[in-house]
């Protein structure tokens, strides 16, 4: 038998602690890997903790309504060493009789699954710190890995970035819980486990010193055929055949030559599909610092199998910006009509959300939307003359943004009920104001981080806040409460060049306002010595898209026009 301990897992960036609301299994209880042991709560929400291993309940540590830090053993389990290898699960080897004393070239004479190689020393297999997916927001129930920036064996800081996940809301880097060595990585690039799996461990550098990689091939007898590599990830180092390649190919290193990495995960399904070095090496990669991804391996291999070549003329890509989401890249694996006309793509991660999003809003609110011009002709005088001097001065560039945002808010002000949200047939009035404001991610996704308490801000304040979130959202470092509590949103469309536009709420918010591009054209101007003119005068039509149920087009009408005198008012002289 073998002893794995059970921690509070961590739950997000800004918990500490947990509390035990209950014991799903008591001392003495058999339990399945995965399956419910408990269920905590932290303040921000509750939720079951799956078991990390098959077995039995030995020792539970904490009681329920007790609250422990994050990292605490809060219970003990005992494992069958041979069961947990029978059920595809790594053998825990917390026990000194875990380990296996025989040389790893001795092959296992039995009928059963080889014995396991021992992971780490006994005396200090104790040291070992498991890595959950975390919580990343309320309704996040799931997270995707996008690419491991440590390896089996790397040394890692605490707090330092070991991950990067992705979940229905945002791309985030993950820091780790504990300074050591990465003994084991559970879990392969591109894969979507549940909140609360295991998918990596950590021990101190003593309790991996010498130790076996996390997961080698084990040793088998002449009557048992050697593993297939799977290509569905959580393969920490892929079976291979005695020779070290596998389906006949040649291994693929975990770094070649040219120092180019290659994930457990790529070179899983590289060997399975027969993928050479050379062939690997050939590849562009979309991946952080141009690393091959399983998206980029599998449309090789489609484009290899549909034009019979190997793709030889290939030539490497440089890093992609970080400006641009990994799994927002649109995928280039697709088929072909039989008369070759059309091209069948597949939706990527963030395209599949937003659709998502934006269906729901649609079947949640009464769309309406309303249109004004406002001539911002002062403001852009405004900003012209400003903007050196408060780039220098304030270390961030002025932006129309925050204009926009503090003419809303001031809008809103009056206009409370704008600033609100339907549960069912009530209306909460927000008496904060929590701007959301959309940031275009490359070319094909946005994201919306928030502004917090924008009310209290003057236009340095919030030039400050939108320059910080725009650069956490381009550099993959928003955090979920970036992205929640917002109370109403303004999307800058004129930045990409739009005239104007019908924007899709955010739910739970009941409008969200669209400013448009900035166009000199002739407009007639009432003057009090001439009368009407025609001047050239810089435009901008923006438009308010709310919620029907509780906003009529009164109501819009009276906002827009507030928000357009408050543009108006911004001029030369006005302190920014």
């Amino acid at each position: 038998m073998a002893r794995v301990d059970v921690v509070m897992p961590k739950m997000g960036e800004s918990i500490t602690e947990g509390t035990v609301i209950s014991w799903h299994k008591q001392v003495g209880d058999e339990i399945e890997v995965d399956e419910t042991l408990l269920e905590i709560g932290t303040d921000k929400v509750d939720t079951e903790v799956p078991s990390p291993a098959a077995g039995r309940v030995a020792e539970v540590l904490v009681a329920e309504g007790d609250t422990v830090d994050v990292g605490t053993v809060i219970a003990v389990l005992e494992t069958d060493v041979e069961a947990s290898i029978e059920s595809g699960q790594p053998a825990p080897t917390s026990d000194a009789s875990a380990a296996v004393e025989e040389p790893a070239a001795t092959s296992v004479e039995q009928d059963s699954a080889p014995a396991p190689v021992a992971t780490a020393a006994p005396a200090a297999a104790a040291a070992l710190v498991d890595v959950v997916m975390p919580k990343m927001g309320e309704s996040i129930m799931e997270g995707t890995i996008i690419g491991w920036h440590k390896q089996i064996g790397d040394a890692v800081e605490m707090d330092e970035t070991l991950l990067e996940i992705a979940t229905d809301k945002v791309d985030t880097e993950v820091p780790s819980p504990e300074a050591g060595v990465l003994h084991e990585i559970l879990v392969g690039e591109g894969e979507t486990v549940e909140v609360g799996t295991v998918i990596a461990r950590i021990g101190s550098s003593s309790a991996v010193a010498g130790a076996a990689p996390a997961a080698p091939s084990a040793p088998v007898s002449t009557a048992q055929p050697a593993p297939t590599p799977s290509t569905g990830g959580g393969v920490n180092v892929p079976a291979q055949r005695g020779d070290g390649a596998a389906d006949g190919t040649q291994a693929i290193p975990r770094i070649d030559d040219s120092g180019r990495f290659y994930s457990p995960l790529v070179r899983s399904i590289a060997e399975k599909e027969g993928v050479s070095v050379a062939e690997l090496a050939a590849i562009g990669g979309s991946g952080r610092d141009g690393r091959v991804t399983k998206k980029d391996l599998m449309a090789f291999v489609a484009d290899r199998g549909s034009t019979g070549t190997a793709g030889a003329t290939r030539t490497a890509a440089p890093a992609r910006p970080a400006a641009t989401s990994a799994q927002s890249i649109p995928s280039v694996v697709s088929t072909l009509s039989e008369d070759g006309r059309v091209e069948v793509v597949e939706m990527d991660r963030m395209r599949k959300i937003i659709a998502g999003h934006m269906v729901a809003s649609k079947q949640t609110s009464a769309h309406v939307t309303s249109f004004a011009e406002v001539d911002v002709t002062n403001l852009v005088k405004l900003r012209e003359q400003e903007k050196q001097q408060f780039g220098e001065r304030e270390g961030v560039k002025l932006t129309f943004t925050p204009f926009f945002v503090k003419a809303a808010v001031d809008a809103l002000r009056e206009h409370p009920l704008l600033n609100s949200s339907v549960d069912g047939d009530k209306i909460l009035m927000k008496k904060d104001f929590h701007v959301g404001i959309a940031v275009a991610i490359g070319k094909t996704g946005l994201v919306v981080p928030v502004i917090r308490s924008a009310g209290h801000k003057n236009i340095a304040g919030l030039a400050r806040d939108a320059a910080a979130l725009a650069e956490r959202a381009r550099s993959k470092q928003l955090q979920p409460d970036d992205l929640q509590g917002g109370t109403f949103t303004v999307t800058n469309i004129g930045s990409l060049g739009s005239i104007m536009g019908t924007p899709i709420i955010l739910q739970p918010q009941v409008a969200i306002l669209a400013t448009g591009a900035i166009k000199k054209r002739p407009v007639v101007v009432e003057d009090e010595e001439l009368g009407d003119i025609i001047a050239v005068r810089s435009m901008m039509f923006v438009s308010l898209s709310y919620d029907h149920r509780i906003i009529d087009g009164a109501m819009a009408a009276s906002f827009l026009h507030h928000f357009t005198q408050n543009v108006e008012q911004f001029r030369p002289g006005v302190e920014v």
